[in-house]
């Protein structure tokens, strides 16, 4: 393991390096992962780069790369953002960018790391994400690590011809429990 920040049972979680540009460049233009990621327009690897390196020089995110304990491979990222420390919230997102991984329980695993170190580290009260409602996948993923549905934005995500429902769901730290399931389990 290099440089382990939070460890799991299957993975751990790290900062993220120059190395890791290349697979980060990979998933970021896969046109499959961009649309789960809501972006349009492919990343240059400058871009890339330069926000690696703002992910370290901000006080509100917390981005992390997910590697596989077995083999020491990395597969993906996920982070806290926009900390916001006198209401004690954040947003949660995470990118599981080898397909071959997809499926695995590896989201669930880095999403309960990440929680815990946001509630039980930072004392933050509630976390929060927006997934699109055609992604299933990772809806799956969030439940499993204790998120609930809150809200809907209607029709707001437009891809492939047709309109979409973005998801708000978020957990409360009294929701959390210490053995990285939800309270409402």
């Amino acid at each position: 393991m290099r440089n382990p920040f939070l460890i799991g049972e299957r993975i751990y979680l790290r900062p993220l390096e120059e190395e890791d540009l290349d697979c980060c460049m990979r998933w970021i233009n896969d046109p499959e992962i961009l649309t789960t990621l809501g972006r349009r327009f492919p990343m240059s690897r400058a871009l890339e780069r330069e926000w690696i390196t703002s992910q370290y020089k901000s006080e509100k995110d917390l981005s992390l790369a997910i590697v596989i304990k077995d083999g020491d491979l990395h597969i993906g990222n996920c982070g806290l953002h926009q900390i916001d420390y006198v209401n004690r919230n954040a947003e949660f997102g995470i990118m599981i960018g080898g397909k071959d991984n997809w499926g695995h329980g590896y989201a669930p695993e880095a999403a309960k790391l990440i929680l815990g170190y946001g509630f039980d580290e930072l004392n933050l009260h509630r976390i929060s994400l927006e997934v699109y409602s055609q992604n299933k996948r990772a809806q799956r993923a969030y439940e499993k690590a204790g998120f609930t549905h809150e809200g809907t934005k209607r029709e707001a995500y437009f891809r492939n011809g047709r309109y979409y429902d973005n998801l708000i769901m978020g957990i409360l730290r009294s929701e959390w429990r210490k053995d990285g399931t939800s309270s409402l389990e």
